[in-house]
């Protein structure tokens, strides 16, 4: 077999391969056995059908198309070994010659990642937020938790913003009751947002044994996304008592005896949140500086198929949970679809960036992933997946992704190594030290920027 590559611009090239008659009889030899356990001739017993009848019955012609479809896959691979090509995706092959006896001659077009060249990243400089817990951050924390501890009582008098409601539901579609749309004694705390619009309008100002009828856009169920007449019985009010902020509430909603104590434990955690938050946006500000650095040219189909990829998990996996549709959730966002492409597209391009760079970066600084890292990574998707780590983990090896769970730790570390390298500073001049447990979190920075882009390009030989 020869082959010769054609690089046609720095993401894809064309391979021109020739293959002599005689390298085609293995492949041939398998289609005559495979035709002869998928076929009967009378007086023959099955498999054991010679070749020139095959040849007389069914035709030389489908033999020679079945041992090309075999042999076809194996001379590409060897091809683009060959010429030691990192190729992305499935290749367009085309059959320019081929008669029987004579040679095979084929083209495959591909995209193949393009050379990166990796500067120097030791400039690099950043500012993020500086760590700052304010009495009014203080407060919120606190309030936030006396709201969870709030309790509540029965009133006699109208409903208020604030109050707890409990109502009956109905709703109907074109003038019939939903099979999905009744509900019984549901607890709502007016304000809170968190059933139908409207549901606050129609029951404010009504007391136990009122009704109301409101119209309101269905975000789930049998009808998501058409509007319902709802029909609302309000059997009861009650209101929300928050716990005094003393030390008996300390006691109640901490560990800790007095109310400073638990004041001074939320100024704690409220840092360890920004600082979170702070080396989050400090590896993202680096990653955008170091992808400034690069030129990296994108494969026009790879890039195609992230976004396709992109939409499609998006209207098939996450509208029908959150009850939209393309419309609902284009005037939701503000956006025209023009509009929304374009970033989804930007977005894309990003994390196709992201993982070229980091990928290289990886190989120029011989950077390798152990055991350890590896079972650290796999336990932190597995907490964010909602399932064990065991479950997580059987998925995972079962689904094949071991490699692409490998390739974001390896990433992870390329970002750390960038970010050791590069000077941060906060908002205050202050520099920035960030700490290993910090950077252990590049991992998931990258993840999140990469998206779906591993999967888009699992397809690499």
């Amino acid at each position: 077999m020869k082959s010769a590559v054609e690089t046609l611009n720095p993401t894809r090239v064309r391979l021109t391969v020739e293959v002599p008659f005689e390298e085609l009889k293995p492949s041939l030899d398998a289609a005559y056995k495979k035709i002869n356990q998928q076929v009967t001739v009378p007086g023959f017993r099955k498999g054991k059908i010679p070749a020139r009848v095959i040849d007389q019955r069914f035709g030389r012609g489908a033999v020679l198309e079945e041992a090309i479809n075999d042999a076809l896959p194996k001379f590409y691979t060897e091809a683009v070994n060959e010429g030691e090509l990192n190729v992305l995706g499935q290749p367009e092959i085309d059959i320019t010659e081929f008669n029987d006896n004579e040679e095979l001659k084929f083209t495959a077009e591909v995209d193949v990642r393009p050379a990166i060249e990796i500067p120097d990243f030791s400039g690099i400089e950043v500012t993020v937020d500086a760590v700052e817990v304010s009495d009014k951050d203080i407060e919120e924390s606190i309030e936030q938790l006396r709201e969870r501890f709030a309790s509540t009582s029965p009133v006699e008098r109208a409903a208020a913003d604030g109050d707890v409601v409990v109502v009956d539901l109905e709703a109907k579609v074109d003038d019939e009751v939903l099979e999905d749309g009744v509900a019984k004694g549901v607890s709502y705390t007016i304000g809170s947002g968190q059933l139908l619009d409207g549901i606050d309008e129609a029951v404010t100002g009504l007391e136990a044994g009122g009704s109301a009828t409101f119209t309101s856009e269905l975000k789930g169920g049998s009808a998501a996304g058409k509007n319902a007449e709802v029909k609302v019985d309000v059997t009861a009010v009650q209101a929300r008592e928050l716990p005094e902020l003393d030390d008996d509430f300390a006691q109640l909603a901490s560990e800790f005896d007095t109310l400073e104590e638990l004041r001074a434990d939320s100024v704690k955690r409220l840092e360890r949140m920004k600082k979170y938050d702070q080396a989050t946006q400090a590896q993202e500000k680096v990653l955008d500086a170091l992808l400034e650095l690069v030129e990296i040219p994108v494969p026009e189909k790879l890039l195609k198929d992230e976004v396709e990829t992109r939409k499609h998990n998006l209207e098939h996996h996450q509208f029908p949970m959150m009850g939209l549709n393309w419309e609902s959730f284009l005037e939701r966002e503000g956006k025209t679809q023009e509009e929304y492409d374009a970033e989804v597209e930007e977005q894309a391009k990003k994390g196709i960036k992201t993982q070229f760079v980091l990928d290289e970066l990886v190989k120029k600084e011989e950077l390798s992933v152990n055991q350890e890292e590896l079972t650290e990574h796999l336990m932190r998707r597995a907490a964010s997946s909602g399932m064990s780590p065991d479950q997580f983990a059987q998925a995972v090896v079962e689904g094949g992704q071991v490699p692409l769970l490998v390739g974001e730790v390896a990433r992870g570390k390329a970002l750390a190594t960038v970010v050791e390298g590069a000077k941060v500073v906060d908002t205050n001049g202050a520099e920035v030290d960030l700490d290993d447990e910090e950077e252990d979190e590049t991992a998931e920075t990258v993840e999140a920027t990469t998206g779906e882009a591993e999967d888009a390009e699992g397809t690499e030989a």
